[in-house]
């Protein structure tokens, strides 16, 4: 089984921080660009950020810059969002996504990414 699992969601307050993870097992992340993604209620779909396989390409949509930062440990095999000054426009449900690639790029686009997680909750609300 090829798997991405993710962790870390939650209720937080406006302002405060959360950090996501995305764990591999199955495969190892090495050849694998990683991508985020949300979903709110009643919307579709959407990229936040992604990271190159080596790590050494990361993208952002204007809504998390500054706010948003993306990193990997391929040594543990695991992905992470670390996510700060959050708002309620960041209520969604969070995907992690893995795409194969020999070049180090970083694509939004949810056609590009081969397997998915199976999603984590943020709330942001007081």
């Amino acid at each position: 089984q090829l798997q991405l699992v993710e962790s870390g969601g939650g209720l937080v307050q406006p302002g405060g921080s959360l950090r996501l993870s995305c764990a591999a097992s199955g495969f190892t992340l090495d050849y694998y660009g990683i991508g985020w993604f949300r979903q709110a209620p009643g919307k579709e779909r959407e990229g936040v950020t992604c990271i190159s396989s080596s790590g050494g390409r990361t993208r952002y949509v204007d809504a998390v810059k500054g706010r948003f930062t993306i990193s990997r440990d391929n040594a543990k095999n695991t992905v992470y969002l670390q996510m700060n000054s959050l708002n309620p426009e960041d209520t969604a449900v969070y995907y992690c996504a893995a795409r194969l690639q020999v070049q180090a790029t970083c694509g939004l686009p949810l056609y590009e990414y081969d397997y998915w997680g199976q999603g984590s909750q943020v709330a942001v609300s007081s």
